[in-house]
């Protein structure tokens, strides 16, 4: 592949205005996102939560996805902690904290759809949005499996499907952002049977967790987790236990994920300004590769069969060469036996006349 100066240049170009716009992206995402107004969020007390496991089968039904090696009646799984993965959107593990008392700790843990994702930032793409309605979503035609959300993901949510290697995808939690447009509730809120999991507005959600702390003192940490980390989420949390000791991280801060990561994008604007050019001649290469492989194959084809129909044509004509051959030595001897025995009957005729 030869790569004229004309084409250099116009790339140099290109990377140049996708530089200005990282600056100018730098310099607008230093500020905090308060939200959509009006927006939809989950709020998880975790102090209502009995691990039964019906938040993961409704998910799993919802969603569609394939049924896991143990039933989700099986709670022995609780044992061991687990991550959300390709086939398993939502995951309950349990807490047994040393010196608390009471039953033991259980926990729902899903995308918690922030309200400036890190997903999204890291995205150069665009196949994550944060949609005013409050989940955060994802365009598999747009992703390029770079899978950069994986590693921005401060709460280590999403996944991505290895086991498909032709159309694989990063998967997550959606909050069921097409039964909320429909209506409807979460699936999972939906199928909790002791109202751990509450949906609603976002503001009223807070509202109402802090109604909470205020009936009931001394059953909750004095903080709503999600209200202000990474800038805010739309799942909300109450907690009986110090949040870092039921597996939520209490290091991020509150400042949204586009303002960690705009310093780092803006430090290196060639880099990020090449990065959607030498895809595109990647994605260029690869198409030109597989349209000559098709026409390779199909000149592979067309050759294959004009040899088929020469040797097919050199067959026939041989079996009627033969054929003839064999039908005039066919003739031939007929003939001969005829004229034999034509012979053979004067023959007798004469020698019977020859007699009397």
């Amino acid at each position: 592949m030869t790569l004229s100066r004309r084409k250099f240049l116009g790339w140099m170009g290109g990377a140049s205005l996708a530089a200005v716009g990282a600056r100018k992206a730098q310099a607008a995402s230093n500020r905090t996102f308060e939200g959509y107004a009006g927006s939809l969020a989950v709020l998880h007390d975790i102090t209502r939560c009995i691990g039964c496991r019906r938040c993961e089968a409704a998910c799993n039904q919802v969603n569609d996805l394939p049924k896991p090696e143990k039933s989700f009646d099986d709670l022995t799984v609780l044992e061991t902690h687990r991550r959300t993965s390709a086939p398993a959107y939502t995951v309950v593990n349990q807490f047994s904290i040393e010196g608390a008392t009471g039953p033991r700790t259980f926990v729902k843990k899903q995308c918690n759809h922030c309200l400036e994702p890190a997903c999204a930032s890291a995205c150069f793409v665009k196949a994550f949005t944060k949609t005013p309605e409050g989940p955060v979503v994802y365009n598999a035609s747009l992703c390029v499996g770079c899978r950069y959300c994986m590693i921005a993901c401060p709460f280590e949510i999403p996944a991505y499907e290895y086991d498909k290697a032709l159309d694989p995808k990063v998967t997550k939690c959606t909050m069921c952002y097409p039964r909320i447009m429909e209506g409807k509730l979460p699936g999972c809120v939906e199928a909790c049977p002791t109202e751990a999991l509450v949906f609603g507005r976002r503001d009223e959600l807070i509202q109402a967790a802090r109604e909470r702390m205020r009936v009931h003192p001394g059953r909750y940490q004095e903080h709503i987790y999600g209200e202000h980390e990474m800038g805010g989420t739309s799942w909300l949390y109450l907690s009986g236990q110090p949040f870092e000791k039921v597996g939520l991280r209490e290091d991020l801060g509150t400042a949204p994920a586009g303002q960690l990561t705009s310093g780092a994008l803006g430090a290196v604007p060639m880099v990020v300004g090449l990065w959607p050019v030498l895809l595109t001649g990647i994605w260029a290469i690869n198409k030109r590769k597989e349209k000559i492989a098709a026409q390779e194959q199909a000149e592979a084809v067309a050759a294959a069969r004009a040899e088929t129909e020469a040797q097919a044509a050199a067959s026939l004509k041989a079996a009627l060469e033969k054929a003839a051959k064999e039908n005039a030595a066919t003739v031939a001897r007929e003939v001969k036996k005829a004229l034999d025995t034509a012979k053979s009957a004067a023959q007798d005729k004469h020698d019977t006349e020859k007699k009397s």
